[in-house]
């Protein structure tokens, strides 16, 4: 029976249900239901009675059976009451209590034990995952299809991560999550024949917001994407065979009894509860324990502004002298720094910055058979004996931690390549940030040591082209609300440089077009643990002393998050807190001049605010201002400008 047939059948068959489960929020407004229809599992999901996910297929094939059809839903359903407190300082929210109520459905085919679907709902937060059994003597299994689909309703529009083409792009590196958002657009498509990356983002009519993604993957799986289809449907998509330069399945393998990840759906009648929902990190566990205390932290790095040819002993060393002079705790060495400095001076590097408080990280590439990236070091981060042996060398010399770069795609034994660098680096007390990457999934839990990811068309875009930088304030205000949501991002931005080159000279290189004010709203607007800002040691005489002090202060960490206001690629507002100091951030995209009234309940009526804007030409000012009685603040926001308020 083909899927499109079984499709069909979900849409149009609803004579013959079976009995149906329904497992509902602790606060009763998020509701989903399962059944069968002539065999087939389907669900749908519905907030304050209003339609959010119509009929939607559920199940799998696998090479030991097909457990998408022939399905019998056993009356008895599994019920538990999840509630836990965890604390995770390299989140949006660093205190999390996390309460769900989770049905476990067992599903029969030929009247023996096939899978069970695992929901778990919490409020705004729907989560599911299966467990496949034993079939005859099979210990083992391929999952070959996930039937997983979700069907917005008609009218849905989408804002979207495109996902790439295997083997395309900068040394056939692609994909990389690194592709342009489509914003406000209708169903129907499929990107670029690809289908999109995680998360996925819907707005469905007036109704609301749906964010789509998955979390807890490991070596134990693949990562997954999003297939648009015809009618509203999109399907979990396992990886291209063309990835890894076409080695390595694109069908995962489990253990019997094994599971797959969760796949997650975030669900908000505002925008509120996607940009502050901790999902991706409440269904996971840690998978190893943290061989020491991890400091998350800030830091310079010289590549941004003075790419390759600088990352020279001389520059190097200049840029510890400036994380030191900003109270930075370390700078990020970036390519080359193997032949272009070498071992014994890096360790020179290392003791020269450890005198200053100013701790090494190195960047390798990842290597192996799946690219051809040429930057060094190569050859060393895939290769267990190698690996091992080179952060021995880097643990001797105090480094802290490590940016891998360039990977091959999403299959199965990637996974395994981040999960076995991340333990490695655990063992010799080493932090890592990967790029040209794919998004993570719950890691910040998962693995104690990891410290971000890019996953997103970073701050390298705005040197390489000025089409970048004309577009950077709508891509900050794209970020909040879809790749930021789910992971730490590692961006790279916070420029106070004119010109992206060397010595900040005009007319050389793209030029940025965002103000200062914008500049240091993003550093709070960009979430991730460790930070590695694009200011160059000529800001320290060029940027006004009000923008270098804030940089100097501003925190990497945060404990709590509340979305203020905003629309994906037009402007966001919203404020962070570390402990009880409030950053109130936004920025502007649109041409039109922004003013907002918004309310500002975390301060008392009366407070005094520091209040950081910009003029219609984007000049900086920052003056005191005082919170309205009713606790409301007027602010104005020019077109590519930004916005700060501080208690």
């Amino acid at each position: 029976m083909s899927f499109k047939y079984v499709l069909c059948l979900c849409l149009f068959s609803f004579f013959k249900l079976s009995a149906q489960s329904v497992v509902q929020s602790p606060d009763g407004k998020l509701k989903v239901s399962v059944f069968i229809s002539n065999g087939m599992p389907l669900y749908s999901i519905s907030y304050n009675k209003k339609t959010f996910l119509e009929n939607s297929p559920l199940g799998l094939k696998t090479n030991v059976g097909d457990f998408t059809t022939g399905l019998i839903l056993k009356a008895d359903v599994g019920q538990n009451k999840i509630d836990e407190i965890y604390k995770l300082p390299n989140i949006k929210q660093s205190d999390v209590h996390y309460e769900a109520n989770e049905a476990i459905l067992s599903f029969s085919k030929d009247s023996k034990a096939a899978i069970d679907v695992v929901f778990r709902v919490s409020n705004n937060n729907v989560a599911f995952k299966y467990k496949v059994y034993p079939q005859k003597e099979a210990r083992s299994c391929v999952v070959q299809e996930e039937a997983s689909g979700f069907i917005l309703p008609e009218g849905t529009t989408t804002f979207l991560c495109p996902q790439s083409k295997p083997m395309t792009g900068y040394a056939r590196t692609a994909p990389s999550y690194e592709t342009s958002y489509t914003l406000d657009a209708p169903m129907g498509k499929n990107g670029m024949g690809e289908g999109y990356t995680f998360p996925c983002l819907f707005k469905v009519n007036n109704t609301g917001w749906v964010l789509i993604s998955e979390t807890g993957v490991d070596s134990g799986y693949c990562a997954s994407r999003l297939i648009g289809h015809d009618k509203g449907l999109y399907t979990v998509g396992f990886p291209m065979a063309g990835e890894n330069n076409g080695n390595g399945t694109t069908a995962p393998g489990i253990p019997l009894i094994g599971e797959t990840p969760w796949r997650t759906i975030t669900i908000g009648e505002t925008l509120a509860p996607i940009v502050e929902t901790t999902i991706p990190f409440d269904l996971v566990k840690p998978k190893y324990q943290a061989s020491k205390e991890y400091q998350y932290t800030k830091g310079s790095w010289s590549w941004i502004m003075k790419m390759d040819s600088n990352t020279t002993f001389p520059v190097q060393k200049q840029y510890i002298d400036f994380s030191a002079a900003m109270g930075y705790e370390t700078i990020l060495i970036d390519a080359l720094w193997d032949t272009q400095i070498g071992k014994d001076k890096i360790a020179e590097l290392a003791k020269y910055g450890a005198g200053k408080g100013v701790g090494l990280y190195l960047w390798y590439n990842s290597n192996g058979y799946w690219n051809d990236a040429p930057q060094g070091p190569r050859g060393m981060m895939d290769n267990s004996t190698i690996r091992r042996k080179e952060m021995a060398w880097m643990k001797s010399i105090g480094v802290k931690g490590i940016k891998v770069d360039f990977f091959g795609g999403d299959k199965q034994v990637t996974m395994k390549l981040y999960e076995d660098i991340l333990t490695d680096a655990n063992d010799f007390g080493i932090m890592v940030i990967f790029h040209g990457c794919t998004l993570p999934r719950g890691w910040e839990r998962m693995y104690p040591n990891f410290a971000a990811s890019e996953a997103v068309l970073a701050s390298e875009n705005l040197h390489f082209g000025q089409g970048s930088c004309d577009n950077e304030a709508m891509n900050a205000s794209i970020h909040t609300f879809i790749r930021n949501t789910v992971g730490s991002m590692d961006f790279g931005g916070s420029a106070l440089n004119k010109f992206y080159n060397s010595d900040n000279i005009p007319n050389k290189g793209s030029k940025r077009i965002t103000s200062d004010v914008f500049a240091l709203a993003a550093a709070v607007l960009f979430q991730s643990g460790v930070q590695h800002f694009a200011l160059a040691p000529n800001n320290l005489t060029d940027a006004p002393d009000w923008a270098i002090n804030f940089m100097k202060e501003v925190p990497t960490t945060w404990d709590e998050v509340r979305f203020l206001d905003g629309f994906p690629g037009k402007y966001v507002v919203l404020a962070r807190r570390k402990g009880t100091k409030w950053y109130i951030a936004g920025v502007n995209a649109q041409k039109e001049i922004l003013k907002l009234k918004i309310k500002l309940p975390m301060f008392v009526s009366g407070s005094s605010l520091i209040y950081y804007h910009d003029d219609e030409q984007l000049n900086g000012k920052v003056k005191t201002i005082k919170l309205k009685k009713n606790q409301e603040a007027e602010i104005i926001i020019p077109r590519n400008g930004g916005v700060l308020l501080l208690n």
